[in-house]
C-alpha cells in the first residue's frame, strides 16, 4: 500500500496537491506526489505555459502574466485553482510563496492545508530582530548586535561602535543578501545605512535595518530539521553553504569538511537546531542557518522556514525523501525518523547551473536552449525543470538545474562532480558551467578551506591552469558552436568565430560544456 494512504481507513492522505511553483523545484514534488499516488495540480504563468511541471502535472491552470505580482505571488488566484481543482493540500516549494504568513493564514480560512509550517512560525521566524530576541531566549548562540530594529544612522554608529568594527547591517524583513552591508570603517557607516534602507524596503516593502557585528571569514552552516505535529523534532545532519556570491550560495555540500572533523561543534549544533526549532513551536521541514568562525564558535543567522533549495544534497546523504515527508507530516502522521536514527552515509556536492554570464559580472543570460544534454551514472542527480528548446524567461531566477553528486568520500565527490560538468551540454545561453569546473581544480577548495569571502578573494592560478581547455576540448568547443549557430538560424553565415575566452587568456569560464553558448 502506499504511504499516501491511511493504512486505517484506507484513504488517501490528500485527494489532490496543488503545486504552486515553477521550474525544478514544481517539478521535484510533483515527482514525489506522483511516486505516492496522489494526484497533482499544476499552475503556470503565460511563459510556462508549456514548461516541463506542466506537463508531468495531471492537470495545470493558467494564473496570469509573466509578473510575479499577477500570478506566482497572486494569494487569491492560487486558492481560487485550489477550489477550481479540489485541492486539499498545497505546497508551495521555495521562493514565491513559501515563507509568507498570509498565505499561510489565507489557506486555513480555505481549508487547505498548507505543506509547510504554521503562520506564527513563518512571522516569528520572518523578522529577523524577532527571531534573534527568540533565540536569545532558548540560548542559542546570537551574533552580537543590535537587539531590534536601529531608528536612524546615529544609533547605528553607536551599536557599531559598541560591538567593534566591522559590522553588517542588514534588513530586519528578510534575507537572501538584500538590504544587507559591511561597513569595515565609521566614514563608511552612513552611506552604507541609507543603500541598507533603500533595498530593504524595495525587496521587503520595509526599510528596518539592524546591526550586527560581522564575523570575520566564518563558515555557513545549517542543520535541516523535521518536526512532526506532535512535538517531536530530528536534525538530518549539517550542510556547508560557504560558497557564495553577493549573499547567495552556489554550491553546497554535506557533511561540512570543517564540522566533519569536530564532533563536538556538530553535536552543538544540531542540539542548538532543534532549541530553535522548539522555540518556535515549528512543524514540517526547515533549516537553522549559523555562521561558524575558525575556532569552531557558532550564531544563529536566520531559520528558513520551508524546503531549501539545497535540499538535495541531504536527501542523498540520508536516503530520506524531504518532499515525501513534508507530505507525510502536513497530513499528521508521526516523523518517521525520531531522533538518533537517520544513518549518514558519504558526502554530497550540489552546484547550482544559471543562465548567467560569468564573464559579465554574472549578469542573467536569458534565452532558447537549443542544446541540452545532462549527464548520468551512479551517484549522479539532477534536478532542473529545463528542457531542450525551452526559453529561460526573463522574469524568473534563471536557475537552470541543480546538479548533485555522491561518493563515499569527499575526494570522490569533487571528482564524480567534475566529470559530470565536463558531460553536461547547455546550448544558446551563456551559463555557470565552467565557472564550476575551475571552481572544483581550486587546491584551497579541494582541501576545504572555503569561507562565505573565498569566492570574493578570486580563485587560483591552480584551477585556472587544471581547468584550462586541451586541444581536443578546444575542437569540440568549435564544433559545438557551429552547430549552436545553426540552431540560432544563422545558416549559411559560415562557421561561428570560436570566442576569444577559448585562447590562451588562462580563464575557462564557459568551456566546450556549455555546448557554444554564444
Amino acid at each position: 500500500m502506499p504511504d499516501s494512504v491511511d493504512t486505517i481507513s484506507g484513504r488517501l492522505v490528500f485527494r489532490k496537491i496543488l503545486v504552486a511553483n515553477r521550474g525544478e523545484i514544481a517539478v521535484r514534488v510533483i515527482r514525489t506526489c506522483r511516486e505516492m499516488g496522489i494526484p497533482v495540480a499544476a499552475v503556470y504563468s503565460e511563459p510556462d505555459r508549456g514548461s516541463k511541471h506542466v506537463q508531468l502535472s495531471d492537470e495545470a491552470y493558467a494564473i496570469g502574466p509573466a509578473s510575479p505580482t499577477e500570478s506566482y505571488l497572486d494569494i487569491d488566484r492560487i486558492l481560487d485553482v485550489a477550489a477550481q481543482a479540489d485541492a486539499d493540500a498545497v505546497h508551495p516549494g521555495y521562493g514565491f510563496l513559501s515563507e509568507n504568513a498570509d498565505f499561510a493564514d489565507a489557506c486555513a480560512r480555505a481549508g487547505v492545508k498548507l505543506i509547510g509550517p504554521t503562520a506564527a512560525a513563518i512571522r516569528s521566524m520572518g523578522v529577523k530582530t524577532r527571531a534573534r530576541e527568540i533565540m536569545a531566549a532558548a540560548n542559542v548562540p546570537v551574533v552580537p548586535g543590535s537587539p531590534t530594529a536601529v531608528s536612524d544612522a546615529t544609533a547605528a554608529a553607536s551599536i557599531a561602535r559598541e560591538t567593534g568594527y566591522p559590522v553588517m547591517l542588514k534588513a530586519a524583513a528578510g534575507g537572501g543578501g538584500k538590504g544587507m552591508r559591511l561597513v569595515e570603517r565609521p566614514e563608511a557607516l552612513p552611506s552604507a545605512w541609507t543603500e541598507a534602507q533603500g533595498e530593504a524596503q524595495r525587496a521587503f516593502g520595509s526599510d528596518e535595518v539592524y546591526v550586527e557585528k560581522a564575523i570575520v571569514r566564518p563558515r555557513h552552516v545549517e542543520v535541516q530539521i523535521l518536526a512532526d505535529e506532535v512535538g517531536t523534532i530530528a536534525h538530518l545532519g549539517e550542510r556547508e553553504c560557504s560558497l557564495q556570491r553577493r549573499h547567495q550560495k552556489v554550491l553546497e555540500e554535506t557533511p561540512s569538511p570543517f564540522v566533519e572533523t569536530r564532533p563536538e561543534v556538530r553535536a552543538a549544533l544540531c542540539e542548538a537546531a532543534i532549541a530553535a526549532a522548539r522555540a518556535t513551536g515549528y512543524t514540517n521541514a526547515g533549516t537553522v542557518e549559523f555562521l561558524v568562525d575558525s575556532a569552531g564558535r557558532f550564531y544563529f543567522l536566520e531559520m528558513n522556514t520551508r524546503l531549501q533549495v539545497e535540499h538535495p544534497v541531504t536527501e542523498l546523504v540520508t536516503g530520506i525523501d524531504l518532499v515525501r515527508e513534508q507530505i507525510r507530516i502536513a497530513a499528521g502522521f508521526p516523523l518517521r525518523y525520531p531522533p538518533g536514527t537517520v544513518t549518514f552515509r558519504g558526502h554530497a556536492m550540489q552546484c547550482r547551473i544559471y543562465a548567467e554570464d560569468p564573464e559579465a559580472d554574472f549578469l542573467p543570460s536569458p534565452g532558447r536552449i537549443n542544446r541540452l544534454a545532462w549527464p548520468e551514472g551512479p551517484g549522479i542527480r539532477v534536478d532542473s525543470g529545463a528542457e531542450q528548446g525551452w526559453t529561460v524567461p526573463v522574469e524568473y531566477d534563471p536557475l537552470i538545474a541543480k546538479l548533485c553528486a555522491w561518493a563515499p568520500t569527499r575526494d570522490e565527490a569533487i571528482s564524480k562532480l567534475r566529470q559530470a560538468l565536463r558531460e553536461t551540454v547547455v546550448g544558446g545561453i551563456a551559463t555557470t558551467l565552467g565557472f564550476f569546473r575551475e571552481l572544483l581544480e581550486d587546491s584551497r577548495f579541494q582541501a576545504g578551506e572555503i569561507d562565505t569571502g573565498f569566492l570574493g578573494r578570486g580563485l587560483g592560478p591552480d584551477a585556472r591552469e587544471a581547468a584550462a581547455l586541451s586541444s581536443g576540448e578546444k575542437l569540440a568547443a568549435m564544433l559545438a558552436a557551429v552547430e549552436a549557430s545553426r540552431g540560432r538560424g544563422d545558416q549559411g553565415r559560415g562557421p561561428a568565430p570560436v570566442p576569444s575566452r577559448w585562447k590562451t587568456r588562462g580563464r575557462t569560464w564557459t568551456p566546450f560544456v556549455d555546448g557554444g553558448n554564444r
